[in-house]
């Protein structure tokens, strides 16, 4: 399948996102495994449980995509841009949908990463295990926060953030407020982040059909 000049372009910027859909989904896959191997998948309960779920799943699906997309672009296989598509429609439905639910239940997923948050903690002072202080280090990097007692926290400070001057040591919260605001006062931006990669998604999905459709007709 010869393309021409748009089609070689819309390749071109295919295989840009499917390096961020590779990078995203190895990341996602890996925050999956490790908090059901640091946590003890079976010791948390449902609804963390099926957090985790959910990050893995989306995680998978975006590799996923990336691997097929990366075939079907470089062997120029139309059936495999084809599955991209489908794929790339199916991720985009399910992010838009995981950002409605997110948004009207916000309180009960604070409640379930709160609850997944203090599982990690706790294992980690009983424990010290590095897989523990990864987790860790995602959460109080991810949200600017530190442990449970904020600029007070004697136990896991070594994972936290390094503050230098003191008005921001002053002003660092516990992760559990931090968990709290970003689904209180912050609920738009995490509706927006959620909107943006549904945005990805639908521009990947527009490239990978102009691909099939932008064959050279000189071939």
């Amino acid at each position: 399948m010869a393309l021409d000049v748009h089609g070689q372009s819309c390749k071109l910027l295919l295989e840009f996102f499917n390096i961020i859909f590779a990078m995203v989904g190895f990341g996602m896959v890996s925050l999956g495994l490790c908090g059901s191997q640091t946590c003890g998948f079976f010791n948390l309960d449902l609804n963390s449980q099926m957090l985790i779920i959910g990050v893995f799943a989306a995680g998978a699906l975006m590799l996923l995509v990336a691997i097929v997309g990366h075939v079907g672009m470089y062997s120029e296989s139309r059936e495999a841009l084809e599955i991209v598509s489908v794929l790339l429609v199916v991720l985009c439905a399910a992010e838009i949908g995981a950002g409605v639910l997110a948004f009207v239940n916000k309180d009960k997923v604070a409640r379930s990463l709160s609850t997944l948050y203090k599982t990690v903690y706790m294992q980690y002072m009983n424990k010290r295990d590095q897989r523990q202080a990864i987790a860790l280090h995602i959460f109080h990097y991810t949200l600017n926060c530190c442990g449970m007692g904020g600029m007070l926290e004697p136990f896991v400070r070594d994972t936290c953030p390094k503050k230098s001057e003191f008005w921001d040591v002053l002003n660092t919260s516990s992760c559990v407020t931090a968990i709290s605001n970003l689904f209180d006062s912050n609920a738009p931006i995490v509706w927006g982040f959620f909107i943006g990669i549904a945005v990805l998604l639908i521009v990947a999905c527009y490239l990978s059909h102009s691909i099939l459709v932008n064959e050279d007709p000189r071939s």
